[in-house]
């Protein structure tokens, strides 16, 4: 039977990539981003999409209104929004404390909030029994790599999930996050890594090569599906063997 599922980050990288596995199985797909041209170019057969910012409660609240109206229950929801803070804008100025402040906002609002917000806005849609929640956190949880903010921010997504796979394991639904590795083919670095710098990363790794959406999108896949039912409040490192943090 199909299942309906709404993917955040839909539109790009390893949204896009779990939004392809999931319509390949026939299911419902719900692509959601902040720019509505990016959802209309992804290239997903059959899925739909919406366009809002889910740092701001009043979109959230407009998107679980349309889900509401157009699916009705959500059998699993994949958190694929979030990025590297240091592609936003910059703050203005020269002040430390001003630039410190506005990185870790932007990183917590980018990729802690939007989690929440959608999760606490959709969380009594959530089919029960067998719904499936999932969160895209990273490496840079457990290593503070890259920038700190963001490492930080993505952590914070470990315990939420513990906390809503308590209160929502009586009713059926499971609760898992994915930490990946360094992922080719997402603009997380913009529009090009350094060489060196890929370089290391996919030396880092035990089967020296870099991650790809897809191996990514699988492991959800996986989670979501009726053979990981009894598995919730864990965190899956997808990485190579790069990072094996508890």
């Amino acid at each position: 039977m199909a299942r309906n599922v709404v993917i955040s980050g839909g539109g790009t990288g390893i949204g896009l990539a779990a939004a392809r596995v999931f319509a390949e199985d026939g299911d419902r797909v719900l692509l959601v981003g902040r720019r509505g041209d990016v959802l209309e170019r992804a290239d997903v057969p059959g899925a739909s999409g919406y366009a809002a910012d889910l740092s701001d409660p009043g979109a959230v609240r407009g998107l679980a209104a349309h889900v509401e109206r157009e699916f009705g229950a959500v059998d699993v929801l994949v958190h694929g929004a979030g990025g590297n803070g240091q592609l936003e804008e910059p703050a203005g100025g020269d002040d430390p404390l001003d630039r410190v402040a506005h990185e870790w906002t932007v990183n917590f609002r980018l990729n802690t909030l939007t989690a929440a917000l959608l999760t606490e806005g959709l969380k009594d849609r959530l089919a029960s029994p067998g719904g499936r929640v999932l969160f895209i956190s990273s490496i840079a949880a457990y290593r503070g790599s890259g920038s700190v903010a963001y490492g930080g921010a993505k952590a914070a997504l470990h315990p939420y999930a513990h906390a809503l796979a308590r209160a929502l394991g009586p009713r059926g639904i499971t609760v898992n996050v994915v930490a990946p590795g360094y992922v080719e083919g997402t603009g997380f670095f913009g529009p090009r890594i350094d060489p060196a710098r890929r370089e290391r990363l996919a030396g880092e790794t035990l089967d020296k090569r870099v991650g790809t959406p897809g191996d990514v999108a699988a492991t959800l896949h996986w989670l979501a599906s009726p053979g990981a039912g009894h598995i919730t409040s864990q965190i899956v490192q997808v990485n190579g063997g790069a990072e094996r943090g508890h």
